[in-house]
């Protein structure tokens, strides 16, 4: 797959690139077979290579995180410690069915800058929008907005930034649906061969420095994850079923965790997809994922329990 960053072409690449990927597991679940088998029913694809491209572009080897993440320098703004940053925030927006092949095909990965907003002593909020884009009928097939937060790196003078906008569950109403995902001790590590090679899931000493007390896990597996059993239990596992999905990654989690999600129908529509609100949190611990939102075409009642 021909792929560029910041529209720039990073390399040539094979077909593979784009093969679909599940957040790995020892135990593959059954009811992910539209997203494992190349048989009937179709192979479909979700998240990953929308969220993992944007990585390592189109290259099939380990990457240095760091080094990549230094790659552009953004004008008037500190250069930033990458080995201090954590997810801030996601949306995703599914605009086209995700191929499962780039063969004969041309994409692009195309990556921009949208604010950089100075929160203080706490630190500094990276905003950026990417994009999955067919170059040769310039149709998007994704789009993807993204917060990074640069602990401790604030108070350079930079603009503040605008509120975010907040989604909480409904009051007084009980969940519609208590998903379940079990992580593994190997979770983290089997993860970063999706392309994200940040050291702060592998090795403890990065999380120990960022007072996480060791290796946690990527946070874009705990969305990735979510967003997996919420198709499952409410779209029928069927990935044309969902239009939007983000969530505000609230707590780190900890390889091992049992993730639980509660979620609820608000009732709202946007033409045939309703809107659901969902919270993820640590089996018997804190909200890992706050304001969680989806628009979903529901398939029958939900069928997630614990």
């Amino acid at each position: 797959m021909a792929t560029r960053v910041n529209n720039r072409q990073v390399s040539d690449g094979d077909s593979r690139s784009c093969t679909p990927t599940l957040p790995p597991s020892p135990r593959i679940p059954s009811f992910s077979v539209r997203t494992i088998r190349s048989s009937r029913p179709p192979v479909q694809t979700l998240t990953r290579p929308s969220t993992c491209e944007a990585f390592k572009g189109s290259t099939q080897e380990v990457i240095d995180f760091y080094a990549s993440s230094k790659a552009v320098n953004i004008p008037g703004v500190p250069e930033f410690d990458y080995r201090r940053v954590v997810d801030g925030q996601r949306k995703m927006e599914f605009i086209k069915p995700l191929p499962t092949s780039s063969a004969g095909r041309n994409f692009e990965i195309r990556t921009k800058v949208v604010g950089v907003y100075d929160k203080g002593k706490p630190g500094t909020v990276l905003d950026v929008e990417t994009e999955l884009v067919d170059v040769d009928s310039n149709d998007v097939y994704s789009r993807i907005h993204s917060s990074s937060f640069f602990i401790g790196q604030g108070n350079w003078d930079g603009p503040k930034g605008p509120a975010t906008v907040s989604y909480p569950p409904p009051k007084d109403k009980q969940p519609d649906a208590v998903l379940a995902h079990q992580t593994t001790a190997e979770s983290a590590l089997l993860y970063r061969l999706n392309g994200d090679y940040n050291p702060l899931h592998a090795t403890p000493e990065p999380g120990k420095k960022m007072g996480f007390g060791g290796a946690i896990m990527h946070g874009l597996y705990s969305w990735n994850s979510t967003c997996l059993e919420i198709v499952r239990s409410l779209a029928g596992s069927n990935p044309a079923n969902i239009k939007e999905y983000q969530a505000r990654f609230a707590s780190p989690v900890k390889p091992g965790d049992k993730l639980v999600t509660h979620v609820w129908k608000t009732g709202e529509k946007k033409g045939e997809f309703e809107e659901i609100r969902f919270v993820t949190q640590v089996e018997g611990g804190k909200v890992c994922l706050s304001n969680g939102r989806a628009l979903v075409k529901t398939v029958g009642s939900p069928k997630g329990k614990l």
